[in-house]
């Protein structure tokens, strides 16, 4: 009798200190899973969004199609920079509002902006732009025309000037407009690859 008493103690005793574990059924653990996904989908768009490239301002860097991903979170850590290829919220006052357009940044907050000869000019330096398809008309970059950046404001252009509506038009954008820089282009898949801004020779203004 003692000795069953004793099992008895220890049986209790175990059952104390080791609870017994309860596995969640199969619709609990799929809405868990559920619910999951769609936080990191949710979070995904609002650090990294995509965007598609509608038009041909942006030829021949970007064609009309082209899909691109772009980071919210560059520009927490580092300033923009000249030949960022950035999304901004457009102050075009004809544009619908939120609408989104993609160009590259020229000028930087403080420079003058000009032309010389239908060529961009920084503080009356001539900017070197390879990626450019093709000159642009004299009519479109007026040599008489100038644009005084102040602090935070950015002087974009599409790389199609001919075919480009930017700050030549709507003026300066501020860096609170400022949505994201591109950095990967995924769909065309023979396009696809990582998305830098143009290197600029050193020295550039």
């Amino acid at each position: 009798m003692i000795a069953s008493f004793i099992r008895a103690l220890r049986g209790a005793f175990n059952r104390q200190q080791r609870p017994a574990l309860r596995l969640p059924g199969f619709p609990e653990e799929a809405l868990r899973t559920i619910l999951f996904v769609l936080m990191v989908v949710a979070l995904f768009d609002m650090t990294i969004p995509r965007s598609l490239v509608d038009g041909r301002s942006m030829q021949p860097t970007f064609v009309d199609g082209d899909r691109l991903v772009i980071s919210r979170l560059h520009y927490l850590a580092t300033a923009p920079r000249r030949g960022d290829l950035v999304v901004f919220n457009s102050v075009n006052p004809r544009d619908r509002p939120g609408t989104m357009l993609i160009k590259r940044i020229i000028g930087l907050p403080g420079e003058t902006i000009g032309f010389q000869q239908t060529r961009v000019t920084i503080n009356g330096v001539v900017l070197e732009e390879p990626y450019l398809a093709e000159p642009c008309e004299a009519a479109r970059c007026d040599d008489s025309q100038t644009w005084q950046l102040a602090a935070g404001q950015y002087f974009v252009m599409g790389d199609n000037r001919n075919h480009s509506e930017d700050s030549r038009r709507f003026g300066p954008v501020g860096f609170d407009h400022l949505v994201g820089t591109v950095v990967l282009r995924y769909f065309p898949l023979p396009r696809a690859g990582l998305i830098t801004g143009y290197p600029y020779a050193s020295g550039t203004p």
